[in-house]
């Protein structure tokens, strides 16, 4: 597996780092490097109290760290929920002046607990990054979700988090190649590194079992350590993967402002809440029984909903009950992905779903914004920040994304793609050490295609000796209705646990041949709950059962 930065960084011009060795050097720690502190344990995960005083541990700081200790006594509410005693360490490593004379440092964030598990978890970021989240171990990835009321760290994990290696939300730290790298890939080195160094210091031995879980671009960083530091984590759950953020997708978000600019240039007007809602209701009306249910969630693989928004046109003035025709071009442009002038696809389709109304849906494709500048996050957050700042080399912040060229400015995206995407399948490290992968995808996914996940899944079995092979140790679950990341709406049942069914195949050989999700407060069935099947299946109605029940559906 890649350790050394790749070939493909070198011609964009970025200043190269070595990695595992500087990670190395660092904590002085080798066996964190080599792979042995995550070697099978003899016996399962045992709780151990912490060993140092938590005021003790900035003295035992490796030279160059700058790091701080806080006591947390139990029952102290972080994130919405009582946390148990723990100690917590904010740390800065590389403080350094950037090539644009700012002050960069890879920042981090980990959490003790006074009674430790002997479990580690890295908790993923997200966005851009350049904020150190309390590490409280979500266990979807998402952010703290109502329902899901123990995180990690309240059972007992050691968690970090991690900002990336800059500071502010902004795309501006990509005017800085080493910042480029950090935020790629490096950062989240050094921090495993670290962290399994300091925990060795607090509890006197290294963890029994370690973790991986993150969401969008939590999810990318989840399927750097499968592809790049196969050593590092017996499992990792990617959620919603930004797969290919640095490329592909972010062609995808152009294309789809593009594509719904032609229909208004008040971005948010080109479909009304009323619109999306039709839509959504004959996506329903065509494809929510495949399952045998008619319950507002469509549980069946999407490639077998095949729906037409040509269905929907006027055919007269518009109503509240049609759309335009030019409404119905804009929804079918960008539900096909983009295209070159050729016609060759430049990332994948979007599957037709009833989140389409979901609010998340309108928060990425087309905002709120009453006026010509656009709020949606496909404009702000990538199209107009992360690809002219970070994504295109060199980077260009006056480029005017409305007028990408889909022919030639690909190759703007190229050199940085090589190293920030995660789209290898190259995971047999992994795979061999008994690693763990879960795969979960929201069917109604503004940003990043569930098609893409599933694409990418195919590829994997067709890499790794088969659909049977590929999940003895990689599984791929999508959340029909639910837009990005769990608990961000859409009709669905997207409050859901990765960790623990994650844990429980590590480490006791535990099949997760279903995840039980349930539908938050905002959903039309609060409470309601449906299994999240391993793809290809999906859950289907027995006919018989609660409708409300997932003990009334099966995974086939």
């Amino acid at each position: 597996m890649p350790r050394a930065p790749l070939a493909s960084a070198r011609a964009c011009g970025l200043r190269i780092t070595a990695t595992v060795s500087a990670a190395c050097a660092l904590v002085g720690l080798t066996a964190a490097c080599n792979g042995s502190d995550d070697d099978t344990p003899a016996a399962p995960p045992a709780e151990t109290a912490l060993a140092v005083d938590c005021a003790a541990m900035p003295a035992r700081a490796p030279a160059g760290m700058t790091l701080t200790a806080t006591a947390v006594a139990a029952g102290t509410v972080v994130g919405g929920n009582p946390q148990p005693a723990h100690c917590v360490l904010n740390g800065r490593m590389n403080e350094r002046t950037g090539a644009d004379g700012l002050p960069y440092y890879i920042g981090f964030q980990l959490r003790l607990p006074m009674a430790w598990n002997g479990r580690f978890m890295f908790q993923g970021g997200g966005g851009n990054d350049g904020v150190v989240r309390d590490a409280l171990g979500s266990l979807a990835g998402g952010g703290s979700i109502a329902g899901l009321k123990t995180g990690a760290l309240a059972q007992g994990f050691a968690v970090v988090s991690t900002d990336g290696g800059h500071q502010g939300t902004s795309a501006s730290f990509g005017l800085d190649p080493q910042a480029r790298i950090d935020h790629a890939y490096n950062a989240y080195d050094v921090v495993t590194v670290t962290a399994k160094s300091l925990i060795n210091t607090a509890y006197g031995r290294k963890p029994d079992r370690s973790y991986f879980v993150g969401c969008s671009g939590g999810g990318r960083q989840a399927m750097l350590f499968p592809q790049r530091f196969p050593d590092y984590f017996d499992g990792i759950a990617a959620n919603a993967p930004a797969i290919k953020v640095a490329r592909e997708a972010s062609m995808a978000s152009v294309w789809g402002l593009i594509s719904y600019s032609a229909v208004s240039p008040v971005l948010s007007q080109a479909l009304s809440d009323a619109d999306l809602k039709l839509v959504s209701n004959a996506v329903l009306q065509r494809c929510d029984t495949l399952d045998r249910a008619a319950d507002g969630i469509i549980h069946a693989n999407p490639a077998a909903c095949s729906f037409d928004p040509a269905v929907l046109q006027c055919t007269g003035a518009k109503t509240d009950s049609c759309l335009t025709a030019a409404q119905v071009t804009a929804l079918k442009k960008d539900f096909a992905g983009p295209k070159n002038s050729a016609g060759q696809s430049l990332y994948a389709s979007w599957p037709w779903d009833a989140g389409i109304a979901g609010a998340d849906w309108r928060n990425w494709k087309l905002g709120t914004s009453t006026t010509t500048t656009p709020n949606a996050r496909n404009a702000t957050l990538i199209a107009a920040d992360a690809m002219r700042l970070e994504f295109f080399t060199p980077p260009d912040p006056a480029f005017d994304y409305m007028a990408f060229n889909f022919d030639t400015d690909p190759a703007r995206l190229d050199a940085y793609a090589a190293i920030y995407n995660t789209t290898s399948t190259d995971v047999a490290a992994f795979r061999n050490r008994g690693g763990k992968m879960l795969l979960v995808h929201g069917v109604s996914d503004a940003i990043f295609s569930a098609n893409d996940s599933i694409d990418y899944y195919q590829r994997l079995q067709a890499a790794q000796g088969g659909a049977e092979a590929t999940r003895n140790f990689a599984r791929l679950y999508l959340v029909p209705g639910m837009n990005h990341c769990s608990n961000s709406g859409g009709p669905s049942t997207d409050l859901y646990d990765a960790l623990t069914p994650l844990v429980a195949w590590v480490e006791k050989g535990e099949v997760p041949d279903r995840i039980v999700a349930s539908a938050g407060p905002a959903t039309p069935w609060p409470g309601r709950t449906r299994p999240l099947c391993p793809y290809p299946q999906q859950a289907h109605y027995d006919g018989a059962g609660p409708i409300d029940s997932a003990s009334s559906f099966t995974c086939r």
